[in-house]
């Protein structure tokens, strides 16, 4: 049975505070991992507050992937939108309803990269149907691992020696063998300008990346998990 079209009129996006989209980050996005979030949003029925999805940015971007996407001129206005999550059942078109609600809400100008996860076959329809700019296959960076402790995320295990310098060679030499290095797998990748028609055509004349045809195939879905009573209790 196909899914019944969004009704726009029924619902609302707005700001919301980072603890009120953390349990959804937490515990029903598939990579249960919180990353940098600036700005947060939330999804709802008019007249009703609860939460039925989440869309997050962030600016905790290297400096070389940011001066990566319009040079260093630009590189301040560089975010991630890192989040997207929706509770199960919900109507076709809701996800980029959901962003691109979030988008205008951003404050401006602001260039949002996002990517998509080819590891969990996704290809990046809700960003297509918003009309980001495809810029292809972004070839990321490798992550820092530790045998036996795989389920850790690399800045996880990067902060165990807070921000002293030679992090690495200090994990080295207490793991051992048992350090390695891991690439993360390649991700579609991309791009979306927010702010004045020409600030806004100044910053795509200066995009490094080559526009590219959307990709296609068939995407995945995961299977979410429930966000434990305690959490919704701290909210």
């Amino acid at each position: 049975m196909s899914q019944p079209e969004l009704n726009k009129s029924e619902y609302r996006v707005e700001a919301c505070k980072f603890h009120v989209v953390k349990p959804w980050i937490m515990h029903k996005h598939y990579a249960k991992r919180c990353p940098s979030v600036s700005f947060a949003f939330g999804l709802y029925r008019k007249n009703e507050n609860n939460l039925l999805g989440i869309c997050t940015f962030g600016n905790a971007i290297p400096m070389q992937m940011r001066r990566g996407v319009c040079g260093i001129d630009y590189s301040d206005f560089v975010y991630e939108l890192n989040r997207v999550c929706l509770e199960e059942g919900m109507p076709k078109n809701t996800a980029s309803f959901l962003v691109s609600k979030s988008l205008r809400l951003l404050p401006r100008p602001k260039i949002i990269v996002s990517y998509s996860d080819m590891a969990q076959s996704h290809h990046g329809y809700i960003y297509q149907a918003c009309n980001f700019i495809y810029t292809g296959k972004a070839h990321t960076q490798k992550d820092v691992k530790i045998r036996g402790r795989e389920h850790l995320h690399s800045r996880t295990i990067m902060d165990e020696f807070g921000r002293v310098r030679n992090r690495v060679k200090l994990l080295k030499e207490k793991y051992g063998d048992d350090f390695y290095y891991e690439q993360r797998p390649v991700k579609h990748r991309y791009v979306y300008f927010c702010g004045e028609n020409d600030w806004v055509e100044r910053a795509k004349s200066c995009l490094k990346y080559s526009k590219t045809e959307y990709p296609k195939g068939d995407n995945k879905r995961y299977v979410m998990d429930r966000i434990p009573e305690f959490c919704l209790n701290n909210e």
